[in-house]
């Protein structure tokens, strides 16, 4: 493949962007990305910023989260998940809520298919 080839596919939307940007911003002036596959859907670029608050924003290709990467000042990318970067994941207050969905609202559940 072409250099031209390979910079029209890494092309990287601007609110993508913009935001990731705003991201790193408002959580300390920097932050890692870790890539992560999603197969045919694209990549997940999973950010930690330097106060441990997570973010994630997913794009088409490899190509276009490498280059996203190099778009944004003070934005590093992690080779994968490791011991210090995990550690320093906090996830921001109301996380577990809201990933919840409607379970979190919930005052009562029903009991486990095995304790019936």
């Amino acid at each position: 493949m072409s250099a031209q080839a390979t910079e029209a596919t890494a092309k990287v939307p601007g609110e993508i962007v913009k935001s990731v940007q705003t991201f790193v911003a408002e959580h300390g002036g920097s932050a890692t990305a870790v890539l992560q596959s999603l197969g045919t859907e694209g990549v997940r670029v999973t950010l930690v910023g330097d106060d441990g608050v997570l973010g994630d924003r997913v794009v088409g290709s490899r190509a276009a989260a490498e280059a996203l990467v190099d778009r944004v000042d003070g934005l590093t990318a992690a080779e994968e998940w490791n011991r210090e970067l995990s550690s320093a994941a906090t996830p921001r207050r109301g996380h577990y809520a809201r990933m919840a969905g409607w379970v979190a609202k919930q005052t009562t559940f029903p009991k486990a298919r095995n304790e019936r």
